[in-house]
Order: C-alpha cells, then structure tokens, then sequence
C-alpha cells in the first residue's frame, strides 16, 4: 500500500494432490503409538465396542486420504517442521467469498482480482480466509446444505485452487451444525435409516427439562429447540444458533466419520488451515451447559491426531467466542489440540483503550500472554464477520467498565446483539459495527486524516502483539457502517458486510486525499514493515511496558535475540512527552531509530525521551541493531 516499499510477491500454495487416489503404491502406515492413541480417544467418546466398530473406518478414511498424494507431495511433508509453521511474515486477510462485486466476473474470481490488485500495492498478506463458500440458506453461509460443495452463485472448486496459488488459505470447518434443509436432515426426517440420530431430537418440547434449559449457556437468545415434521410426526430438533441451523449429533459415531472424511478432503482442495467454527457447543449432552465439554476437546485431539499423520502442515484453529481463560484451553497441553486461537478479548479491550484513552486494562490483560508451545499462538483480529465479541473479556473489564464500553459504542453508531444467560434473562454478546465506526463518530467534525490515524493506531496493537495478525476485509478498506442493510435484513451483523464494487474500490485506492488511500499509505507501510522484521516472530519474546497509562507499549525481540523493537501507541487524542528507562528496553543502547517515522531518538543519560503526537505509532529499534544487519546482509 505504501510507496516505495516492495516485497516479494507471497510463496505459491503448497503442492496438489491428485484427483483419484493411486492404490498400487504402499498404504499409510500409522505408527501404533499413534493409532493405540485414536483408538483411546474413539474409546472415551462412544465406549470400547463401539471404538473397536469405528476404528478401521477412521484408518481407512486417513488411507484413501493418503492415495491421493503425490511422491513429491509425500516428500515435502516429510521434511515439514511444525515450528515453522507460523513466522513473521503471516498476515491473514478475511473476506467473504462475495464480498467484492465486479461486472460480469463470477464472485471468487473478483475476489481473485482484487487480491491481486491489492497484491500490486502492498504484497503482505500471505493466507486468505475465505468465510464459508458452501451452498447454505441462512446466518450469511453458516448455514450449510452441503459441506462438499462450492456455493455455485460463488464459483467453482477450481477458483479456490486458483486462489491457493499465490496464498495459504483456511477453509470453514463448521462442523457444529447444518441447514435445515441439508440432505442429511432432510433424509433423517423422511425416515431414512442412515441417517437416523444425524441430529439431536426429542419426541416433546417437555423432554428438555426446565431445569436443563436454565443450565445451558448460549450464544443467541432463541429456543434451543425447534419443531420440525417426520415421517413419524413432530420432532424437537436442537438448534443453539438459529431455527435453520440443526446441531450435529456426535454422539453418533456416523456423524464423527462423515467430519472426518469432509475434514480431510478440504484439506485435498486446499486447506492450509481449518477454522473450527463455534467449536466450543460442537458436543450436546442434557444436563450439562452445553459448551466447553471434555468430550469436545477430546474430538478436537483427534482431528489433530488424524492430521498430524495424514496432513502434517495443516493446522486447526479453534473460534470459540467465549471467557479468556476458557477460550486458551483450546491450546490443550500445547501439541495435542489446536495450533492457533482466536485472541478474542483483544478486539474489546483495545476499543476500550481507546474509548477511555487508556490502555491500562489491555496492558494489564497482554502482561499475561503466554503460549503453552512454540508451535501454538494467537489470531490476533480486530473485527470480524460478525463484529466485536464481548464474553471474552467477561472476566477481564469490570461490569461498570463494559457498561461503558457498549454505551460508547451505541453512541458510535453500532448494534448489541444479545444471548441467553443460565439461570434467565440475557446479557450483551457482541457489538455489531465496522472497526472504522466503531472507532470514529460520523459527526465529530474531524479531519479525515485525524480519523484514519486514529484507526491506524488501533490496528497497529493487533500488529505489534504476539501472534498472527487477520484483517477483516472491511477493517483493511475502512468501511463505515452500512446501516440500511441491516435494517433491509433485519440481521444487525449485516452492519458490517456490504457488497463491495471492484472498480470503486480500485478508484478510492488510487485517489489522493480519499478515506481509502491515507489508510492505504499510512496503514499498508506499518503492514509491510510488520511482516520485514523478526522481532514480530510468534516465537518472538514479549515485554509489555508500563510507561503511561495513555501508551501502549510492548517490548518485542526476535527469537535468537538479535532485533529488538519497541512498539509504542498513543491511544489518547494527546500529545505525550514519554521518558523510557533504558534499563526497560536496552541499557547498552543509547540511540534509536523510529521505522515509522523515519527518524532517530538519542537517549540522555539512562532514559530515552520520545514525543508522540496524538494516536502516533512509533516502532523504535536500536541504531546498532540496524547497523550490524546492514554489516551481515552485505556480506
């Protein structure tokens, strides 16, 4: 985005499997450890009989999977090494399929256009998250019909391909549930016996007790149950989202094998990551809340059993909108569950520090990052899809302080979607906005140019934090609030997911002086630096710094120690005279070079005075630093 800045373009996707799989070569060998490992898991799920039943399937599913391969695909694999997984130079872009709007060009081929246009400005972002791209009938593609099928209205299996080409993508696993109108549902209302028990009913309304109903924890605030007609009369389907989205019964064996099997062939199409979507309610069980279930997690461990032997580079990542502390566990021990998280107390606590001009509560909150491995870490987002979620910060922001944070953000322009609590009543769920609203009133009377800093500054903690930062298409362009839509749906997340126009986009961003090209200059530079220096490793050491209640300050080096980066955010419409011991960043460092800026900062004495101006980002490196990789690039 910036210009004068130019990176290499991102390395192509990694190698294709073949269309039939070739059964003269030798079958996947699973080493026993292994397999007496997938059993235990199958056993603490279905018990031992039905263990030893569906065992072989799974062996045969991971073996048809490893047909497909080729040599030089078996080869690669070989040599894969889960710590290099994740580096500094990941950025996710996260986009619905259809978001960009192009005449006479199918969906995914404008999405196709525009990263390539966007690829011209600013070569950063190297994975794609395309948001569910299967035929589906509600809630915006998570309603899916079928979890094997592009969405026609989008493009083919061939246009993901072509989008692999050039970037790592994540695929939507959304396993927790399916349309109404999906074939197996419809097969197992019609009475078909291969589909029975696809999902979980009941005979009455009644049979869900009130004492259950009041246990279970919930994302929305309609029924849990929903009527729906069968062969044999009325049933009560389980719904946790919506009446058109019928939970998966997983306590049916059949269930977990036809996941498996589309688990795996979305790697065969492309995945690089799956996202496990709302994978927290993936198990039901009466009598329970209903969410964070160990029989969850167990099914979480053998997705990744599977995929460490049939598809060692690809990773799972686990969304789950839910306690801080509960949302971690999804990490397990650091091996055995999913490789990255959604960070979701990230996006509230920095719209908060900035409501406030305080970034007290978010420092305090980052001191306390850790990652149980090195080959785990965060997805560090700002928006998404659906907006800003709350429970993650649940036990993080006092009750008067989330108060103030969703009043700031009605005042902002932005919906409160709502869910059922236990016991009765409903609590605040997400804040349904643009990161852009979010953060910049329409009739404040400020500069453009002030608003676009303003969000450039919040961006940049998502990018200085560690982990992976994603961008949300409409937080990447800066889209304000598409009110009318959403009174059209009557879906406040529809706020933030209007249809964008190629060619208007394309004008904007090439337009001096326009909203789009001051975020792309002043943000796309801080994104290229991001993904040039080693300091921003995943791996990388992290120190967050107490300097001033009104900074953000995270002290960030790389991991063999050789960069340093000090990464400093003015979260106040202020300037602020900040002095920094240097007995905090770097004693033997006297004289500091800000990346963003352009400019250097000696010290006096043992402290390092520096100046920012209102929502300044400085990212200052030591000027010996810079000199010795100037010494070793040039040899």
């Amino acid at each position: 985005m910036a210009d004068g800045l130019h990176l290499p373009e991102p390395a192509a996707g990694r190698l294709p499997y073949q269309d039939e799989p070739d059964f003269t070569r030798p079958l996947l060998e699973i080493p026993p450890d292994i397999g007496q490992r997938i059993f235990e898991r199958l056993r603490f799920l279905y018990g031992a009989d039905v263990a030893h039943d569906v065992m072989p399937e799974v062996v045969r599913l991971m073996r048809v999977h490893h047909a497909h391969k080729t040599d030089e695909l078996i080869e690669a694999e070989g040599s894969f090494g889960a710590e290099r997984r994740f580096s500094e130079r990941d950025m996710m872009l996260i986009t619905y399929g259809d978001l960009v709007r192009a005449e006479g060009r199918p969906a995914l081929a404008a999405l196709g256009d525009f990263l390539h246009a966007l690829r011209r400005r600013a070569p950063v972002f190297n994975t794609l998250h395309i948001l569910p791209f299967f035929p589906y009938t509600s809630d915006r593609g998570f309603s899916v019909t079928d979890f094997r099928a592009v969405d026609p209205n989008l493009g083919t299996w061939s246009d993901i391909a072509e989008l692999g080409k050039t970037c790592r993508l994540m695929f939507d696993g959304v396993f927790n549930h399916a349309s109404s109108k999906s074939h197996a549902f419809r097969e197992m209302l019609s009475g078909n016996p291969s589909y029975r028990d696809f999902a979980i009913t009941f005979r009455s309304r009644d049979e869900l007790s009130p004492e259950h109903r009041m246990m279970l924890r919930r994302p929305r605030t309609c029924d849990i149950l929903t009527q729906f007609y069968s062969i044999h009369g009325p049933v009560w389907a389980w719904t946790t989202f919506s009446p058109d989205q019928i939970d998966l019964n997983y306590r049916n064996p059949k269930v977990l094998l036809d996941v498996i099997d589309t688990l795996l062939l979305y790697v065969r199409r492309g995945a690089d990551l799956v996202r496990l979507d709302a994978v927290t309610y993936l198990w039901v069980e009466p009598g329970t809340p209903g969410a964070n279930l160990a029989q969850t997690h167990e099914i979480i461990r053998l997705f990744r059993d599977i995929l460490n032997i049939a598809a060692p580079p690809v990773g799972l990542v686990t969304e789950t909108n839910v306690p801080h502390e509960e949302n971690i566990t999804y990490f397990g021990d650091g091996t055995d569950e999913a490789q990255m998280v959604y960070n979701f107390a990230l996006p509230p606590l920095v719209l908060h520090a900035f409501y406030r001009e305080d970034a007290s509560w978010l420092s305090a909150w980052a001191r306390k990052l850790e990652y149980p491995s090195t080959t785990t870490t965060y997805l560090n987002m700002l928006d998404t899809h659906d907006g800003i979620g709350l429970p993650g910060v649940a036990n993080i922001l006092p009750p008067g302080e989330l108060d103030f944070l969703i009043r700031s953000a009605r005042r902002h322009g932005a919906f409160i979607s709502y869910r059922s609590v236990e016991g009765g009543g409903r609590a605040p769920y997400e804040i349904n906005s643009t990161w852009y609203s979010a953060l910049n009133l329409d009739n404040s009377g400020e500069d453009r140019a002030f608003q676009v800093k303003r969000f450039v500054a919040s961006r940049s903690i998502a990018l200085a934090l560690r982990g992976v930062p994603a961008i949300y298409l409409h937080g990447l362009v800066g889209s304000r609030n598409d009110v009318q839509r959403a009174l059209r749906s009557k879906v406040k997340r529809d706020v933030n997911r209007a249809v964008l126009d190629y060619e208007r986009l394309m004008t904007d961003f090439n337009t001096r002086g326009s909203k789009l090209h001051l975020i792309a200059d002043q943000l796309g530079r801080l994104l290229e630096m991001r993904v040039r220096h080693r300091s921003f490793h995943p791996n990388g050491a992290q120190r967050i710094l107490s300097l001033h209640p009104g900074v953000f300050a995270a002290l960030r080096m790389s991991p063999d120690g050789d960069e340093r980066i000090v990464a400093l955010t003015n979260v106040t419409g202020r300037p602020c005279r900040l002095p920094i011991p240097l007995a905090e960043i770097g004693p033997e460092q006297t004289t500091w070079y800000d990346l963003v800026a352009g400019r250097g900062w000696a010290a006096a004495g043992d402290t390092l005075t520096v100046e920012l101006q209102p929502y300044d980002v400085l990212w200052l490196t030591p000027f010996g630093e810079l000199e010795r990789r100037i010494e070793t690039d040039s040899v």
